[in-house]
């Protein structure tokens, strides 16, 4: 996800059409505000501006996607005068995602840019989102567009048995919560907070079978078409993570596939 809040969008579709070309076609990009507002000072902004610099920005960007010559103003950033952008985008145009961690004014603002909805997920039971998917099938349903696709993107880690990915993942998932809730505020994370997270909520842990289930129930409730899997946690080994994408393209996509048939 890039975080449009704290960053160019011109920079940002020009990384994107860059990787783009290398990728033959199949860059994709979710755009999001972002929860880590500690970088906003960093940028020499100011958080009082975090709605309206996402408001901008993701303006800007849509006008820059369609690969024609922008002439754009506004508040936050110098305004373009019949520029463009290059190098120039693959496919004519760049898959673009909305991020929404749960605030309605996201969701309709998605429907409004035309744009898919990533639901970003990484807590709590998936279902508390479904009155998201219900605003945005409304919102494009008074702009009288057919409503684009929506997708979940969420926290896992495969092993080859359910007790192996969770004693792989725990320590390190651990450290990286830990980390973070430090600058928060937050108390450190116990055991049976992250069971409770693999059990019934929104980390995806397990053996092929055990997060082939839990992301098809996902997706049933949800009524999405995508799910992406953030499969990096902290520090854990380059091997431990090749081995849960491995599993994931291998032994989940085609169960998940089934289970939905």
């Amino acid at each position: 996800m890039t975080v449009l809040s704290s960053d160019d969008p011109v920079r940002v579709v020009q990384r994107f059409a860059t990787l783009d070309a290398a990728s033959n076609g199949r860059a994709e990009v979710i755009l999001g505000r972002g929860s880590f507002t500690e970088s906003f000072p960093l940028f020499g902004y100011e958080l009082s501006q975090y709605e309206e610099l996402f408001e901008e920005k993701l303006d800007l960007f849509a006008a820059l996607i369609r690969q024609e010559s922008v002439t754009w103003h506004g508040k936050t950033r110098p305004a373009l005068v019949n520029q463009r952008v290059f190098p120039p985008i693959e496919r004519g145009s760049l898959k673009t995602w909305i991020g929404v961690g749960g605030s309605p004014e996201s969701v309709v603002r998605a429907a409004r840019y035309d744009m898919p909805l990533m639901l970003a997920i990484i807590g709590g039971d998936p279902r508390r989102f479904r009155p998201y998917v219900d605003l945005y099938h409304r919102a494009f349903e008074e702009l009288g567009k057919p409503v684009q696709p929506i997708g979940v993107h969420s926290p896992g880690y495969l092993a080859d048995t359910d007790e192996q990915a969770r004693e792989e993942l725990w320590p390190d998932y651990k450290r990286m919560r830990d980390r973070i809730g430090a600058e928060r505020g937050w108390p450190p994370m116990g055991r049976a907070e992250f069971d409770r997270e693999a059990d019934h909520g929104s980390l995806y842990v397990g053996a092929p079978e055990t997060v082939a289930r839990k992301i098809a129930a996902t997706v049933k409730a949800l009524d999405v078409a995508r799910f992406d899997m953030k499969y990096s946690a902290g520090s854990l080994s380059h091997e431990k993570l090749l081995r849960s994408v491995e599993l994931y393209a291998s032994k989940v996509s085609p169960l998940v596939r089934d289970m939905l048939a």
